[in-house]
């Protein structure tokens, strides 16, 4: 039985999270989008679209977070350096080489378990 934490109101958006059957309780189910453009990332450094890194509206610089695909079961380990992402209904933004590491390039998005390590 799945278990439904409280949605959480971030900014303008609220994120209904859940947690994934079988996961840790730390674990939280949400849709992840990818992006890649050529800018200075929130916490100050380069961005560097084939890194391992993410955005996040509220987890600290540097947070370490497991994302698995859950269409395919491939994961990565992210390092969230950003904040985003800013569209309704998405929790995660990974960058290009994140994405590609979990097949999620050509989709554009995809369902994601997280887990922060």
């Amino acid at each position: 039985m799945q278990k439904f934490l409280a949605p959480v109101i971030l900014g303008l958006f609220l994120v209904a999270c859940q947690s994934a059957p079988g996961l840790s309780d730390n674990s939280t189910v949400t849709t992840a989008s990818w992006y890649q453009c050529c800018h200075t990332t929130a916490n100050g450094e380069l961005f560097n679209p084939d890194g391992l890194t993410a955005a996040h509206r509220t987890l600290a610089f540097g947070t370490r977070v497991r994302v698995t695909n859950l269409a395919n079961n491939r994961s990565v380990t992210v390092r969230i350096n950003d904040r985003g992402p800013f569209i309704g209904g998405r929790g995660i933004d990974l960058s290009r080489g994140a994405a590609r590491a979990i097949g999620c390039i050509s989709s554009g998005t995809c369902r994601v378990s997280m887990s922060v390590l």
